[in-house]
């Protein structure tokens, strides 16, 4: 996995701007943001991390991971749906993500264009896909395209730690959020991971 080429340049510009991010950028020395490089595995860590904690996602992904011989379309179209439930999968879920293999298997993501395409327009072709909404598809912009400047204001994560950092712990509302994100232009993506690093220490990886 290898880490942006942008994000030494993001964090000291960051960390010139904030002094939040400073001080959890002067604690993260080392980690940054890394994508896995498979496109289908970082949707489908994605769906099965939709609305549960972190912790609880990764026991379910290791569950997964381990009752499947690999994590390929084909493989996860075919594979027994009940024997998917038995680790943990919600029936919606193995829904969504044999849905997901099927967008693959027909070729109707069309994957080569991605680089190409803005991160609107990569949002509005993902969320045609059974079961990804916006924060899905903004999880895979951050984790597998590594686009630097996405604000998933949707993420249960990120309201915390924002309300946390700059609101003495009360709820903000997503204008709020949006307001106190323009200082992060253009890396809130980046400004993201490290709210993430303040509340836990070792990063997400999708």
């Amino acid at each position: 996995m290898t880490a942006p080429g942008y994000w030494q340049q993001a964090t000291r510009e960051l960390s010139e701007r904030d002094a939040v991010i400073r001080r959890i950028a002067g604690k993260s020395l080392g980690l940054t943001l890394r994508s896995r490089g498979d496109a289908f595995s970082t949707l489908a860590r994605s769906i099965v991390g939709q609305q549960i904690s972190v912790k609880a996602a990764e026991s379910v992904w290791r569950k997964f991971a381990a009752a499947v011989p690999e994590i390929r379309p084909e493989v996860i179209h075919a594979h027994d749906g009940e024997a998917l439930r038995a680790c943990g999968l919600s029936r919606s879920k193995v829904l969504y993500l044999q849905d997901l293999a099927r967008h693959f298997i027909e070729g109707r993501l069309e994957v080569g264009r991605w680089k190409r395409m803005s991160d609107d327009e990569l949002i509005a072709e993902l969320t045609q896909v059974r079961g990804i909404g916006r924060w899905t598809a903004e999880m895979f912009l951050i984790f597998y395209m590594t686009r630097p400047d996405v604000l998933p204001v949707d993420d249960i994560g990120l309201q915390r730690a924002m309300s946390l950092h700059y609101n003495r712990g009360k709820p903000l509302t997503k204008l709020k959020m949006n307001s106190i994100a323009k200082r992060w232009l253009p890396w809130r993506s980046v400004a993201t991971w490290y709210m993430w690093r303040s509340l836990d220490p070792v990063p997400v990886e999708y």
